[in-house]
């Protein structure tokens, strides 16, 4: 595809201000070429996908109030920390709130439409579009809702009230993985505040291990954690941060709802290597920086980079 043709197509889309939804409410019958993935590119990813015994650790945290069963949680999130950069949390609204907004008429949801990764709440399709220089594009739309909105009444009225107690019961429950990353890195159980939890029971996310691309079966009560950039840098490649992706469905929609825990709440705060863990066998692997450095150089990134590449020394 021409890269004059695919940028045209590109910008009409996003000028509709309706995303990949408002494509299917239009009625095509056929996927736009700008979501199509290269030959090449796909010939790659197949070969990452042959490997059908890759599953990503379940942990199960029955019984993390007792000493022994406490201690062998820790080492078994210590090891898929190390090794995955992903793990299952076995645990005994947001969803159907989440649908609601994305099934309003569009004019409603343009209200909402921005590209600019500063707002606090926003609708977007693609933020990366105007940077993706003739590549595919992701077939997805995203509501963002700031886990510390400063203005609750901006958050969409169909799902406000679910997502202020979704983000108030995740932000509590967080607590619980992140006391046990603290001590698998052998640091006091309140050491660390960042993670991303993901929580579903619909299939198609996909985890980077050992250049195998493994499926993650949800599991029912089950909370999916992703280390994330952030946690590497604190525990100094001690943890991973895996690529990772989901694949649409090939029938229905698929709702995926995730809570980023980066700092916002201290935001003038410098993250680093922790210094507990830096010696003169084991030096600082990445530059300080504030969330603010990191969230604005990674939506200015070009898409080969990640984020780890802004901060390594």
């Amino acid at each position: 595809m021409d890269y004059e043709e695919g940028w045209a197509e590109i910008k009409a889309i996003d000028d509709t201000k309706a995303g990949v939804k408002g494509l299917i409410d239009a009625g095509i019958v056929e996927i736009p070429r700008i979501f199509i993935r290269p030959p090449h590119e796909l010939a790659e990813e197949l070969n990452m996908c042959k490997s059908s015994t890759l599953q990503v650790p379940v942990v199960d945290l029955s019984g993390v109030e007792l000493e022994d069963q406490h201690k062998k949680i820790v080492d078994e999130i210590r090891e898929a920390s190390e090794k995955w950069g992903f793990f299952q949390l076995c645990l005994e609204g947001m969803i159907d709130g989440t649908r609601k907004f994305h099934e309003q008429d569009v004019e409603v949801k343009k209200e909402y439409y921005s590209s600019d990764p500063t707002r606090e709440v926003r609708y977007d399709s693609n933020l990366h579009v105007y940077k993706t220089k003739g590549t595919s594009v992701s077939w997805k739309d995203t509501l963002f809702i700031s886990a510390v909105v400063s203005k609750p009444e901006e958050i969409p009225r169909v799902c406000r009230k679910t997502s202020l107690e979704y983000i108030n019961h995740v932000t509590k429950l967080a607590d619980i993985p992140l006391g046990l990353l603290s001590e698998a890195l052998g640091l006091k159980p309140d050491h660390l505040k960042a993670a991303e939890c993901d929580k579903g029971q619909s299939g198609g996310l996909q985890v980077m291990h050992d250049n195998q691309l493994a499926d993650v079966t949800p599991i029912q009560h089950g909370l999916i954690v992703n280390i994330g950039d952030l946690l590497q840098i604190l525990s100094n490649d001690k943890f991973v941060s895996a690529n990772h992706r989901v694949v649409a469905n090939k029938i229905g929609p698929r709702i995926s709802v995730a809570c980023f825990f980066n700092g916002l709440l201290a935001p003038s705060k410098m993250y680093g290597p922790i210094k507990e863990l830096i010696s003169e066998e084991n030096p600082p692997l990445y530059e300080d920086f504030q969330v603010v450095d990191y969230v604005t150089k990674f939506f200015s990134k070009p898409l080969d980079k990640t984020g780890l590449d802004l901060f390594r020394l």
